[in-house]
């Protein structure tokens, strides 16, 4: 049985097309089983085109449509090289995407999921970051949102209403909230007040769950999870 610690309280913000959350989720879910804590979700939408340009690719990969300079295209190779590096350590299969997606919808779906409970929520995450990454997954098609739900076990009655009124309603104005409190990047950690951006805190979120005792740890790109496959 999964006894929760409601004592202890993490935030985690996340964004579908973020291929630095994907790689983070299973050792983000780690945190749970180790701390018995239960990790209150949070849709960060990122608007990716304001700082990195926009593009479009066809199957082929041709570049089609491009706002880019050559310093952003730098940038965006950079990222997908360096997450795919971690994503071969777990067997995870992650594509580059065909153009920046408005992942607003999945986030709206995220809320819905969320309201229904633990397990569904783990599901319509699992199942919607696999068939994203590989490129299975139209995420600004309502009806693929309200699949992925009826998938991982959520009842949809309502939700179409839910993703044209509260839920975007509630969307839009937590985004301008999540960046008045300083928080612009996924995976973000949130306990205690205290921000830490990126999956390469991890040690440092452990500690902190685990009281901070002893030294504060350095920063790092082992998990968890990637420790185990060495021991």
């Amino acid at each position: 049985m999964f006894f929760v610690d409601m004592s202890r309280k993490l935030e985690v913000y996340i964004d579908l097309k973020s291929p630095y959350a994907f790689i983070a989720k299973d050792a983000t879910y780690q945190l749970e089983q180790d701390f018995g804590i239960e990790i209150d979700w949070y849709p960060l939408t990122l608007n990716i085109g304001s700082f990195l340009g926009t593009a479009k690719k066809d199957d082929s990969g041709k570049v089609t449509e491009s706002s880019r300079s050559s310093k952003q295209w730098l940038a965006v190779k950079y990222a997908y090289k360096d997450a795919r590096r971690y994503a071969v350590l777990r067997g995870l299969t992650l594509k580059g995407t065909q153009k920046i997606w408005d992942s607003s919808l999945f986030a709206i779906g995220l809320m819905w999921a969320k309201r229904q409970g633990r397990d569904e929520l783990k599901r319509y995450l699992d199942d919607s970051y696999e068939r994203f990454w590989k490129r299975e997954l139209d995420i600004e098609d309502p009806n693929v949102i309200v699949g992925q739900l009826r998938a991982s076990g959520c009842a949809v009655q309502g939700f179409e209403s839910y993703l044209a009124g509260e839920g975007r309603e509630y969307h839009d104005r937590l985004q301008d909230e999540i960046l008045d409190r300083g928080y612009y990047g996924v995976p973000t950690y949130v306990i205690d007040g205290e921000a830490y951006f990126g999956r390469q805190h991890l040690p440092r979120v452990r500690w902190h769950l685990q009281g901070q005792v002893g030294a504060l740890p350095d920063i790092s790109y082992d998990t968890i999870l990637e420790k185990r496959r060495t021991e």
